[in-house]
């Protein structure tokens, strides 16, 4: 629940972020008309991939690889190749957020490495 709070809450942060904001397109469309389904999927995947990733034994992430995600000529839902810059801007949100519900700076700490830890494969440059 931890972190699905957390990730709830950067998805938020992310999508008034104006600087990265752009490659959610096709998300935020969707959240406007009332469909959350994208949202809710996005939601998901990306809380089941941090749980994996810190250790957790009861989840499974099954979205695409990162490499795949990002990569629009792979995933029409995401707007363009992401940049470095874009990369940093987007482990920021995440640490704002996690920040804004009581994360102790240490574990946002893990967080942010956790997250660089596969920029090489979010970065289709």
């Amino acid at each position: 629940l931890g972190i699905r709070t957390v990730v709830d809450s950067a998805i938020f942060i992310i999508a008034g972020d104006t600087a990265i904001n752009g490659y959610f397109k096709v998300l935020l469309a969707e959240v406007t008309s009332g469909n959350l389904s994208g949202y809710q999927k996005l939601s998901a995947n990306l809380s089941n991939f941090v749980a994996v990733a810190t250790g957790a034994k009861d989840y499974t992430y099954t979205g695409l690889s990162m490499q795949n995600a990002h990569n629009p000529a792979n995933n029409p839902r995401i707007n363009g190749v992401v940049m470095s810059d874009d990369f940093d801007e987007f482990v920021k949100d995440v640490a704002a957020s996690a920040a804004k519900n009581g994360v102790p700076s240490n574990l946002i700490t893990s967080l942010g490495n956790l997250l660089y830890s596969v920029e090489s494969s979010v970065i289709n440059q």
